[in-house]
C-alpha cells in the first residue's frame, strides 16, 4: 500500500515530476499529461457519484471504475518492462477490468431505445455529470493514443480501457435520464429554444 507522510516535497518546484521508474520528466511531458488526465477523469467520476442518489447499482459501478482508474494511472506512470529479478510486478490494467466495462455496457444498453439523433449533454444532474466524465475520458484516451505513437511501451490495455469507459459513461448517462426518456436531443439547424430536459 502507498503511505503518504508529507503532502509537499518541493522536488517538483523545478517543473519536473517523478514516475514510478526512470528519469524525472517535465510536468508537461506527454506521459504525465496522460496519467494526469486519467486523474482528472477520476475526479469527474467522483462528481458523478454525488448525484447517484437512488441508483446504488450505478454508484457501485462508478466506485469500481474509480479504483480501476488508479490502476490505469499507475500503468501509464510506469514506463518500460520489469526487470527479470523484480520482487513485485508493476501494476498494469488487466483485460478483465476492460471486460467488466463491456458487460455493463451490454447489460444497460439492452433496455435503451435506439437513438435517431445525437444527444446534448444534460437532462438530470447525474446524466450531465456522466457526460462531463465521458468527454474527459475521451481526452485521456486521445492523449494516451498519442503517447503510444511516441513511446511503444505504452499499455495497449490502458488505451482499450479508456475507450470502453467512455462508451459505458455514455450508456449510463442515458440510463440516468430515465433510460433515455429525458435525453436532450440535438436538432440540426434549430435556431429556436432547445428543451432543457429532465
Amino acid at each position: 500500500m502507498v503511505k503518504l507522510n508529507r503532502i509537499y516535497t518541493k522536488t517538483g518546484d523545478n517543473g519536473t515530476t517523478g514516475l514510478v521508474r526512470g528519469p524525472r520528466r517535465a510536468k508537461f511531458d506527454l506521459r504525465v499529461e496522460a496519467y494526469g488526465t486519467v486523474d482528472e477523469t477520476n475526479a469527474c467520476v467522483g462528481l458523478c457519484r454525488v448525484h447517484t442518489g437512488s441508483m446504488p447499482k450505478i454508484d457501485m459501478i462508478l466506485g469500481r471504475i474509480q479504483n480501476d482508474l488508479f490502476d490505469v494511472g499507475s500503468d501509464l506512470a510506469t514506463p518500460g518492462a520489469d526487470a527479470s529479478d523484480a520482487d513485485y510486478p508493476s501494476l498494469r490494467i488487466r483485460p478483465v477490468q476492460t471486460e467488466f466495462l463491456e458487460k455493463q455496457i451490454d447489460h444497460f444498453n439492452a433496455d435503451l431505445a435506439p437513438l435517431n439523433s445525437f444527444i446534448l449533454p444534460g437532462g438530470t444532474p447525474l446524466s450531465a455529470s456522466l457526460h462531463l466524465a465521458r468527454t474527459v475520458t475521451r481526452r485521456a484516451e486521445r492523449i494516451t493514443a498519442e503517447l503510444a505513437t511516441t513511446e511503444t511501451d505504452t499499455s495497449p490495455e490502458a488505451l482499450r480501457y479508456l475507450n470502453r469507459l467512455s462508451d459505458l459513461l455514455f450508456v449510463l448517462s442515458r440510463v440516468a435520464n430515465n433510460n433515455g426518456a429525458k435525453d436532450v436531443l440535438w436538432v440540426p439547424g434549430n435556431y429556436g429554444d432547445v428543451k432543457k430536459g429532465g
